[in-house]
C-alpha cells in the first residue's frame, strides 16, 4: 500500500500518484496500487505481502526475518494444464478485505479474503477465474529458516525461540503437498514390510515421517495446505490399482477452501493452536472441561478385556485393581457396517452393552471399543442378501451378453478395473455378488471360474449392457464404501455412542478411506462425520485415536496409540517403532502413548516395571491386553496388577520429575518403585547384568560361563533370576560369587522353570507361569557383594539337546523420594 506520509519523499511521482489515488476515492473505489509490502499484524507475527508472494515473517516484537532469501513464496499457487503458477501482481482491496492475486501467464485471477486476529493471520480462496481451468489450489508453499523440529502432521515448526505454523480450517484444505493424484499423504506404514516386529532397519537412524503439511527443506522448512476440485469423475493410481475411478464430489471446489497462519513464542504454539480451533469454529474435544491436547487423562493407559455383560464385573474389578479408569473391548462386533455386537456376550445388542457402560461408570470406569472404520464384513446387512450400491468399486464395464442365473463366464465389454486379483475379487451386478477366479486373456472378454450369488446374495439373471462393478476390498475380507456410504457408517458409530454413552474409540482401518478415491479427505470426513453426529454431551469428549493421523484429523483425535505386542517377545515387539512414535508425538504437539502390550501367564513383575519406567519417563500411556483368567494363570499376576496401579498413579499425579524423566526412557534401564502409605513413593534404580548361557558339551558334562560386571550401588545382597530357557532340563546348577561362594542352588531345572532371588532369606523356585514351586533357606549376608568390580561363575550339568540358561543379575540403588504434583 502507498502509504501518504511518503509521498512528500517522492517527488512529481508520488504527486501524480496522489492525484490518482484522490481520483479514485472520488469515485468510491476501494482498490490500492501495491507498490510496497502489505502488512497484517497478530500479536506476535508481522507477514508483508507484495505482488502476491510473502516479503517477509517476522516475530514481534524481536523483528526476526524468519522468511529465507532467495526462495519464492506465493500466498497461493494455482494448477493449470498440469503446472503449477504463482501470482504475477497483486491488487490490494484495504474495505473488502481481500487481495486480487493475477496470474498473468495463464490469464487467472484469484481472489483472497485476509483477516488479522490477535493470534493469526487467515486467507480464504473466494474466486477463481475463469471456472474450470484450475484443478488445484495450494497455499504456499511458505518457507522458513526454521528447521529444529518439524511437525510434518500438525504443521507447524519450531526452535527455541519461535515457531510458525498452517493450519486448515475446513475438511476439504488438506494439508501438504499434492505429491500424488490420489491425496494419500507420504508416511511410513511398518505393515508395508514382511517384518511386523519392528520397524525396517533402514529406518533405524531415522525419523517416521507421517504427512508433509510442514516439510524439511535445505534452507530450513515448509508449511503448506492445499484444495482440489473434484467436481468431474477422475482416474488415478489408488492403493494399488493402477487405475482406479475417483467419482466426483460436490464440496464447493476451490473456493472457500481456508487456512489460518500464525507465528508465537515456541512455548505457545499449542496454546496458540487451542485460540485459533475455538476462534474458527473447529473441532475442540474436551475431557472433563480441559482440552484434550493439554488433558492428563488424554494419555490414560487402559486394559483390553474381552468383556461381555456376564463378564463386566470382573472386567470392571481387574481395571479398579490395576487403578485404571479405562477398560476397552479389543472386538465386541459381529458386523461391522451396522456394528451389531456378538450376541454371545452381548445377547441384546446395544442395550446390553449400555448397561455395561451404565455399570461400568457406577464404579468410576469408563467403557471403550475397537472398530475397523469403514471396513464392512460380508456379513452386514450392506453387503446381504441385497449388496448397498454404494459399495466400493475400483472401477466398473458392462455385460457383453445377457446372462442367466447359472453362467460361471461372465461376458464383460472392457477388462481394464479386473485383471488385478484382489482378496475377494467380487463384482457386483444389479443386487448380484459375484466371485471370479481370472480375466480370459484376450478378447472377448470374460470372468472366469464365477461363483454366482457370492457373500449371501441370490444369483440372478442379467440383462446386456448391465454395468459390472468389481468392488474394492482389503485383505481382513471385508469390502469397502464409497464417501456416502463411508459417511452414513460413521454416523452408525456416532449413534452406537449416542444410545451406550461409550467413553472410547479406535479407528482402525481408517486409511480403508481411500476406497473414496479422495486419500486424506476421505479419511477426514469420516472422522468429522462421526464426531458432529455425536451428540452435544459427548462431543469431544469420547478419547480417540485412529492407525493413521490426517493435519485436519488433529483437531479431532484425542492422541495416538501405536505399537502392538504379536509379533515379539514383551519387551521386544516393535520396541524401536514405539521409541520413534514418542518423538513423533512430541514434535506434532500430541499426547504420547506407548501401544499395546499384552500379559500372559508368563509376564514378569519386572517387565511389567520396565514398560511403567516408560510410561513414566515420556508421561505416556499404553493398552495391556490381558483378562481376569490369565491374571489368575499367572503367578505373580496380582503382582504385575499392583505395579501397574503404584506407577500409573503416580504417573497421573504427576509424581515424576522433568529431572528424571530422560533416565526413565531409556528402555535398558531398569528401576523398581515402592508406594509409601503417605501417598509418597519411592523410585529405586536397579543395575541389572543380563547374561544367555548357551554351550554345546556332550550330556552329563559340566558347563561353565564366567561374567564380569560392575556394581554401581552401595553394598547389598547380590539378586538373580535364573531361568532354563533351552529343550532340556539343567541339573546342578551353581552359582560361584566372587571366587569365594558357591551356591548350589537346584538339583535339576527344567524347561522354563526359574530360580529367584531378591535379596532377602529365601530362594524361591517357580514355573514358567510364576507359580511358586519350592523355596529353600540362604543366608542374605553371604549373598552381599561390595560397589564395584564383580565376577561370578555359572555352572550347570544337563541332559539331552540344546540347554540352556538366562542369568539377570540385579542390584538396587538409593531411591528417590517422589511427591504428587496434582
Amino acid at each position: 500500500m502507498i502509504k501518504l506520509s511518503n509521498l512528500a519523499q517522492q517527488g512529481v511521482q508520488g504527486r501524480n500518484i496522489l492525484i490518482f489515488l484522490l481520483a479514485w476515492k472520488c469515485l468510491s473505489v476501494s482498490v490500492f496500487i501495491t507498490l510496497s509490502a502489505e502488512v497484517l499484524k497478530t500479536d506476535s507475527m508481522q507477514v508483508q505481502i507484495k505482488a502476491g508472494h510473502l516479503h517477509s515473517l517476522t516475530s514481534l516484537p524481536d523483528e526476526i526475518n524468519y522468511l529465507p532469501e532467495g526462495v519464492e513464496a506465493p500466498v497461493l499457487s494455482l494448477r493449470v494444464d498440469g503446472s503449477f503458477h504463482s501470482p504475477s501482481r497483486m491488487d490490494w482491496h484495504t474495505s473488502d478485505s481481500e487481495m486480487h492475486l493475477f496470474f498473468d501467464d495463464t490469464n487467472i485471477k484469484a481472489v483472497v479474503a485476509y483477516t488479522a486476529h490477535n493470534s493469526h493471520v487467515s486467507f480464504e480462496l473466494r474466486s477463481v477465474e475463469p471456472t474450470g481451468k484450475t484443478d488445484l489450489a495450494v497455499w504456499g508453499p511458505y518457507p522458513t529458516t526454521i528447521k529444529a523440529i518439524v511437525g510434518e502432521t500438525v504443521g507447524v515448526v519450531r526452535d527455541q525461540q519461535y515457531a510458525i505454523g498452517i493450519q486448515s480450517l475446513n475438511a476439504k484444505t488438506l494439508g501438504g503437498f499434492p505429491v500424488k493424484e490420489d491425496d494419500v499423504m507420504p508416511m511410513y506404514n511398518i505393515f508395508d514390510g514382511s517384518d511386523y516386529s519392528d520397524i525396517a532397519l533402514k529406518f533405524k537412524d531415522q525419523q517416521l515421517y507421517r504427512g508433509n503439511t510442514a516439510e524439511h527443506k535445505e534452507y530450513g522448512s515448509v508449511i503448506q495446505a492445499y484444495c482440489r476440485d473434484r467436481s468431474e469423475q477422475r482416474t488415478i493410481t489408488n492403493w494399488g490399482h493402477p487405475q482406479y475411478i475417483a467419482p466426483p464430489f460436490e464440496d464447493g471446489g476451490l473456493v472457500g477452501s481456508r487456512i489460518a497462519l500464525f507465528g508465537c513464542p515456541a512455548n505457545q504454539a499449542l496454546k496458540t493452536i487451542g485460540i485459533i480451533e475455538e476462534q474458527e469454529n473447529l473441532p475442540h474435544p474436551e475431557i472433563d472441561d480441559v482440552w484434550a491436547k493439554i488433558s492428563p487423562d488424554a494419555t490414560a493407559s487402559y486394559l483390553i478385556v474381552s468383556f461381555g455383560e456376564d463378564e463386566i464385573d470382573e472386567a470392571i474389578k481387574l481395571t479398579k485393581s490395576a487403578g485404571l479408569r479405562y477398560l476397552y473391548h479389543g472386538g465386541p462386533f459381529q458386523t461391522w457396517g451396522h456394528f451389531k455386537l456378538n450376541p454371545n456376550q452381548f445377547p441384546d445388542n446395544w442395550r446390553s452393552m449400555q448397561r455395561c457402560v451404565t455399570k461400568a461408570k457406577a464404579s468410576g470406569v469408563r467403557l471403550g471399543v475397537h472398530t475397523l472404520s469403514n471396513f464392512i464384513k460380508p456379513n452386514d446387512p450392506y453387503v446381504a442378501p441385497s449388496p448397498d450400491p454404494r459399495l466400493a468399486a475400483i472401477g466398473a464395464s458392462t455385460l457383453n451378453a445377457s446372462i442367466d442365473a447359472t453362467q460361471d463366464q461372465i461376458p464383460i465389454e472392457k477388462p481394464d478395473f479386473f485383471q488385478k486379483k484382489t482378496t475377494m475379487n467380487t463384482v457386483r451386478i444389479g443386487e448380484e455378488l459375484i466371485r471370479y477366479q481370472a480375466v480370459s486373456a484376450e478378447a472377448p472378454w470374460f470372468l472366469t471360474g464365477c461363483q454366482r450369488g457370492a457373500w449371501g446374495t441370490k444369483a440372478k439373471d442379467h440383462d446386456r449392457s448391465e454395468k459390472v462393478a468389481k468392488l474394492m476390498d482389503h485383505g481382513y475380507r471385508v469390502f469397502l464404501s464409497n464417501t456416502e456410504l463411508s459417511l452414513e457408517i460413521a454416523r452408525n458409530i456416532a449413534d452406537l455412542f449416542n444410545q451406550t454413552k461409550l467413553a472410547q474409540i479406535s479407528f482402525d482401518g481408517l486409511e480403508g478411506n481411500w476406497s473414496t478415491g479422495m486419500g486424506q479427505y476421505g479419511r477426514t470426513l469420516f472422522t468429522k462425520a462421526w464426531f458432529d453426529h455425536l451428540k452435544p454431551a459427548l462431543r469431544g469428549s469420547v478419547i480417540n485415536d485412529a492407525s493413521n493421523p490426517g493435519h485436519f484429523n488433529w483437531h479431532i483425535y484425542t492422541r495416538m496409540n501405536w505399537g502392538e505386542p504379536w509379533y515379539a517377545g514383551f519387551r521386544e515387539s516393535q520396541t524401536l517403532y514405539r521409541l520413534k512414535n514418542q518423538a513423533y508425538y512430541s514434535r506434532n504437539l500430541m499426547p504420547r502413548m506407548l501401544g499395546w502390550f499384552q500379559m500372559n501367564a508368563k509376564t514378569s513383575v519386572e517387565d511389567a516395571e520396565w514398560l511403567l519406567a516408560r510410561a513414566a519417563g515420556f508421561d505416556a500411556g499404553f493398552a495391556l491386553a490381558t483378562n481376569p483368567k490369565t491374571v489368575q494363570q499367572n503367578g505373580l499376576g496380582i503382582q504385575v496388577i499392583e505395579k501397574i496401579h503404584q506407577w500409573e498413579t503416580a504417573r497421573m499425579r504427576g509424581a515424576f520429575p522433568e529431572a528424571l524423566k530422560p533416565e526413565l526412557q531409556q528402555i535398558e534401564k531398569e528401576f523398581e518403585l515402592e508406594a509409601s502409605e503417605d501417598g509418597s513413593w519411592q523410585l529405586y534404580p536397579v543395575f541389572s547384568f543380563k547374561q544367555s548361557h548357551q554351550h554345546n558339551e556332550q550330556p552329563g558334562m559340566i558347563a561353565f560361563s564366567s561374567y564380569d560386571f560392575v556394581n554401581p550401588h552401595p553394598e547389598q545382597a547380590l539378586q538373580f533370576i535364573i531361568q532354563s530357557t533351552g529343550k532340556s532340563q539343567a541339573i546342578d546348577v551353581t552359582l560361584e560369587i566372587n571366587s569365594s561362594i558357591t551356591l548350589d542352588l537346584r538339583s535339576s531345572l527344567k524347561p522354563g522353570e526359574i530360580l529367584k532371588y531378591d535379596g532377602g532369606p529365601e530362594i524361591i523356585t517357580y514355573d514358567a507361569s510364576w507359580h511358586m514351586l519350592d523355596k529353600r533357606a540362604v543366608n542374605s549376608q553371604i549373598m552381599k557383594i561390595a560397589q564395584g568390580p564383580q565376577s561370578i561363575n555359572l555352572g550347570y550339568r544337563f541332559e539331552g539337546n540344546e540347554p540352556a540358561l538366562k542369568l539377570e543379575i540385579r542390584t538396587i540403588g538409593k531411591p528417590t523420594h517422589l511427591v504428587p504434583s496434582r
